[in-house]
């Protein structure tokens, strides 16, 4: 009896441990430190062999964006691609700290996001080539983990600059893009 109880015990701690273990924060395993110069964050993903910048417009209050955080920005999966692809950041459209645009021009997040690339609606995924041209624009929540992926491989390998994204999305379900397995 005494067995089972202990079984029982480490069986329900090794349960509650697992969840913890399964996901990573996203402040700290998906976006990159910096300074709010994206200017330089550029350079620094041409040094780094990144395939370009990826911003997440978010604002406090946006359910959305509490839904990208803690259910795909925390995956481990999502943080390796992303991090091995991009440099990642996240830009408040309602902040007022100052940074700098891919063109060394001083203005705040806020006008950043609403002036610069009209973010009215959050949260806005925004993918950016190392020159800081928007390559791809996707707003709202992903799905989920899978089509998050999906978006950053559509950017990463280029596949933007050939199909919109719903039509690798349906190519990519049906495993007709070159190495990529049928969805199941």
């Amino acid at each position: 009896m005494a067995r089972r109880i202990a079984l029982l015990l480490v069986l329900l701690c090794w349960s509650l441990w697992l969840p913890a273990q399964t996901v990573r924060d996203p402040d700290t395993h998906f976006f990159n430190d910096t300074f709010g110069d994206f200017h330089e964050e550029l350079q620094r993903a041409r040094e780094e062999g990144k395939q370009g910048i990826f911003i997440f417009f978010e604002m406090d209050e946006c359910p959305f964006c509490h839904y990208m955080r803690t259910h795909v920005l925390n995956q481990p999966a999502v943080q390796d691609y992303y991090r091995k692809h991009f440099l990642n950041f996240s830009v408040d459209i309602e902040g007022d700290v100052e940074i700098t645009d891919f063109q060394g021009r001083p203005t705040t997040m806020k006008d950043f996001a609403f002036k610069q690339f009209r973010v009215r609606a959050t949260p806005v995924l925004a993918f950016f080539d190392l020159d800081g041209n928007l390559v791809q624009r996707y707003t709202g929540r992903t799905k989920g983990v899978e089509e998050f992926l999906w978006l950053g491989e559509y950017v990463a390998e280029g596949h933007y600059r050939k199909m919109s994204f719903t039509r690798f999305k349906r190519l990519r379900r049906k495993g007709r893009l070159p190495g990529a397995p049928a969805h199941r």
